[in-house]
């Protein structure tokens, strides 16, 4: 694992939601690391969503500016 992200830290996605690490999985296909969250801000019934370390940690483009997808706020 080439990451600081840990379970009980929360994280702010680039739209405003706040997320909350549950833990990092394995997926049993290829093997990548996938982090494991809870999406706080939403009323849907799934609310523990999975996605790549590396997604989770890119730097995306939006607007003409870089930004990260996710910004650690707490943990």
């Amino acid at each position: 694992m080439d990451h600081n992200i840990k379970p009980g830290q929360l994280y702010k996605h680039f739209k405003g939601d706040t997320m909350k690490i549950i833990c990092i999985a394995k997926d049993s296909e290829t093997l990548e690391d996938m982090v494991v969250y809870d999406h706080m801000d939403t009323d849907e019934r799934a609310n523990i969503w999975v996605r790549k370390v590396s997604m989770f940690l890119e730097t995306i483009e939006r607007d003409g500016k870089q930004i990260k997808r996710f910004e650690l706020i707490e943990g």
